[in-house]
């Protein structure tokens, strides 16, 4: 599966920053065209250590979400891009099933790298949304977004020339 990782960028994909919270993430998530769906690639970096509950919430694994809006405003420092809106759901599932419903990224070292297939969407279905990590787990149960903490990094998906 390692191949994934070297093959071309898509033609579709989102260049993730990291908003105030979390500065040093960068990354980038490729939506590749394949037979029944897509298969969504990332591979990120400078994501926080992870931090275990103890009184508080955990930092990471983190939550990984298509958002509605195309937008990475930062508005509030302390609670940044709250523009990009809620979890893509557009066959209005409950949470832990939306379309914009993605696996939690795990940490290593800062890393995460990781590759899944979806049948909810094409690639050309997400132009415009938004991808967005999140400092705590998704819980997949919480309405509507899963509980999973404030907003660290943002890429706006869009259709870049091979």
């Amino acid at each position: 599966m390692f191949y994934l990782f070297r093959r071309k960028p898509a033609p579709i994909r989102a260049n993730l920053r990291g908003g105030p919270l979390a500065p040093s993430i960068r990354g980038v998530v490729n939506f590749y065209n394949a037979p029944g769906g897509t298969l969504v690639c990332a591979d990120i970096r400078g994501l926080p250590p992870y931090q275990a509950a103890t009184n508080a919430n955990p930092v990471g694994p983190h939550g990984f979400h298509l958002h509605e809006n195309g937008t990475c405003e930062i508005g509030d420092p302390d609670n940044p891009f709250l523009a990009a809106g809620g979890h893509w759901n557009p066959d209005n599932q409950p949470h832990g099933n939306h379309a914009g419903d993605f696996p939690v990224l795990f940490s290593n070292n800062g890393v995460a790298r990781m590759c899944f297939f979806t049948n909810r969407f094409k690639p050309i279905d997400v132009l415009g949304r938004s991808v967005i990590i999140h400092e705590n787990p998704d819980d997949y149960r919480s309405q509507p977004a899963g509980n999973a903490g404030k907003r660290l990094a943002c890429g706006v998906i869009r259709k870049y020339p091979l």
